[in-house]
């Protein structure tokens, strides 16, 4: 069994899993009854969270199609990944350049054994057994493995990932070993749901979702817009800036009316120097 293919841990069926509450949430089907309890408890406490998830697919779709379109990136990295299904990065970067090259890297066993069955006929696509906070481990294996090649910019997706990051100072350090990693002209987007601590129905609804949460195995910090920024330091932003996932280069008019859960994540596209 190749390095990409090891399993990291063992499925445990009566624990939820973040990716698969996340495909629960997208109406998908690689998930089990502890992941379907607790989405039940989050559309207890907002019921517009499936939208929301889409909201958040959507903004990874148009990041990827700018940073293949407009910016000319050809490989990407995509850490905490979850499972790579309809309109996941791949098949973004790779309906404009057929050959872009995309790496997932999850820990999560069910998301490894259905990525790697899904991206078998792909041979610019791959599915990594990796944990995303041993920075060094994992680009040592993909440089190893010639997967990406970091002499050349790379697309970084931590795409609702970093969140799950308990402690902010370590979480600032293992992003900031994968942007230390990147070439010149690299490109992070990163996604993180967000605390506006300003009385709103938002702000009510973000800290619910934080306690309810907690200690779970589903664990997911809200932070506030500067601990977020935070996360950029030394990068350019790109416009608009770090903003509502739905305002982040919007298709068109919107069709569906906007509710309180829609302004608890912050998303953003930066370059490398």
């Amino acid at each position: 069994m190749s390095a990409d293919q090891r399993p990291f841990v063992p499925v445990d069926f009566d624990r939820p899993s973040i990716a698969r509450v996340f495909d629960a949430l997208m109406g998908g089907q690689d998930n089990y009854e502890a992941d379907r309890v607790a989405l039940r408890q989050i559309l207890e406490i907002s019921p517009d969270a499936r939208t929301m998830a889409k909201e958040v697919r959507h903004w990874l779709v148009r990041t990827v199609r700018y940073l293949t379109d407009r910016e000319g990136i050809d490989q990407f990295l995509d850490l905490g990944s979850g499972f790579p299904s309809m309109d996941n990065t791949h098949q973004v970067a790779q309906r404009y350049n057929p050959e872009a090259q995309v790496v997932y890297v999850d820990r999560d066993p069910v998301v490894q054994a259905h990525g790697r069955a899904l991206l078998a006929a792909n041979d610019f696509a791959h599915m990594v057994a990796a944990d995303l906070t041993e920075p060094a481990e994992v680009i040592e294996q993909l440089a190893r493995t010639h997967r990406l090649d970091f002499e050349r910019p790379v697309g970084l997706v931590l795409c609702a990932i970093v969140h799950h990051l308990q402690d902010l100072d370590e979480a600032r350090k293992i992003v900031r070993a994968y942007v230390d990693a990147l070439a010149p002209g690299s490109f992070v987007a990163l996604l993180h749901q967000h605390n506006p601590a300003d009385g709103s129905e938002a702000a009510d609804v973000a800290t619910a979702l934080e306690k309810r949460f907690n200690g779970t195995g589903l664990d997911t910090l809200y932070r506030t817009r500067d601990e977020i920024e935070s996360f950029f330091e030394g990068l350019d932003l790109m416009e608009p800036g770090l903003t509502y996932p739905h305002l982040w280069w919007p298709d068109g008019p919107r069709f569906t009316p906007l509710s309180p859960v829609n302004f608890t994540s912050l998303g953003g596209v930066a370059r490398k120097p």
